[in-house]
């Protein structure tokens, strides 16, 4: 993984700040809060342009708000609102923050959740925190069985073409054998809860391991019950971890066929490979850089699996 330009873990966003938010948002924000705010601090992980900050009012209390404009940001202001959404509908032990409220007028969407008391995991992995978050992913795999009624698509209807992805990709040896895979994980039974999109930068790890939550649930779909895990380990496998060697120990991977865990490598690395060769967007401009980054690790775990040279 040396050759593929690195991801700089937790600044990777462009967000806008308080100050920045129209003065009628903020003062609907500072209602909801009841107080006055005097602080906010920025959370700059993720790919997304929105407004996030945990928000500080003068008397102590503290909220954490994602905001977007319905205008200059209507992907991420449709996101929001579907996260906030889904959030509601989620059991209440799933390891997620709690909502506390949502705001949307004409030009803007704020949703309000609790202040979370954690941190993102530290890259490169290591195998403790690994752990940590694997055990998230089953705390929601648990949770979500069965499936809450959130009207959730299969994730190969969402996403769709995984093998397609694959014909696009010119010259890349055992292009074919993978296009296969990508096909063949699309005849998986897609019937348990997925969060869908499950990497470090959202997951919160807190002072005590019961507190660890996930963040960001805009992407809920169906899927296999155990694909929020092998998403986590491509990112170890791509740190230097040995993630064969963990997939064969955590419950929901240990006893899944090693057939079915390449379909799904491959089909996500078709995915990544297509979505990195995009341009990026001026308002998330590390978004590629994950892209390919993911597309390597990816290949590179499964060619290993495979025993491709």
């Amino acid at each position: 993984m040396d050759d593929v330009e690195p991801v700089p873990h937790g600044r990777t966003a462009r967000r806008l700040t308080w100050e920045f938010l129209p003065p009628k948002l903020r003062g609907e924000i500072q209602r909801r809060l009841g107080s006055r705010v005097v602080s906010g601090e920025s959370r700059d992980a993720g790919f997304t342009p929105g407004f996030a900050s945990v928000l500080t009012g003068e008397d102590g209390r503290q909220v954490f708000v994602k905001a977007a404009s319905k205008v200059a940001q209507a992907y991420a202001a449709d996101s929001y609102r579907d996260e906030a959404r889904k959030l509601t509908a989620l059991p209440a032990s799933v390891p997620a923050p709690e909502l506390l409220w949502v705001h949307e007028d004409d030009l803007w969407i704020a949703v309000g959740m609790r202040v979370v008391a954690g941190r993102p995991p530290t890259r490169p992995w290591v195998r403790e925190e690994l752990d940590r978050a694997l055990e998230v992913a089953e705390q929601i795999a648990e949770a979500t069985a069965p499936v809450p009624a959130m009207g959730l698509e299969p994730i190969t209807a969402v996403i769709g073409g995984f093998d397609r992805f694959w014909f696009r990709a010119a010259d890349r040896p055992h292009r074919d054998e993978a296009a296969e895979l990508a096909a063949a994980y699309v005849e998986l039974p897609m019937d348990a809860f997925c969060h869908t999109d499950l990497r470090d930068d959202n997951i919160l790890l807190t002072a005590e391991p019961a507190g660890d939550v996930a963040v960001d649930w805009n992407w809920p779909t169906l899927a296999t019950p155990w694909q929020d895990s092998v998403d986590l380990l491509v990112s170890a496998w791509g740190d230097g971890l040995d993630a064969d060697a963990v997939l064969a120990q955590r419950r929901l991977t240990r006893d899944v066929d090693p057939e079915h865990i390449d379909m799904w490598l491959a089909a996500l690395c078709g995915y990544m490979v297509e979505s990195s060769r995009k341009k990026a967007p001026s308002n998330s401009p590390y978004l590629r850089v994950h892209g390919r980054w993911y597309a390597a690790a990816l290949w590179g775990w499964l060619g290993e699996r495979r025993g491709w040279s």
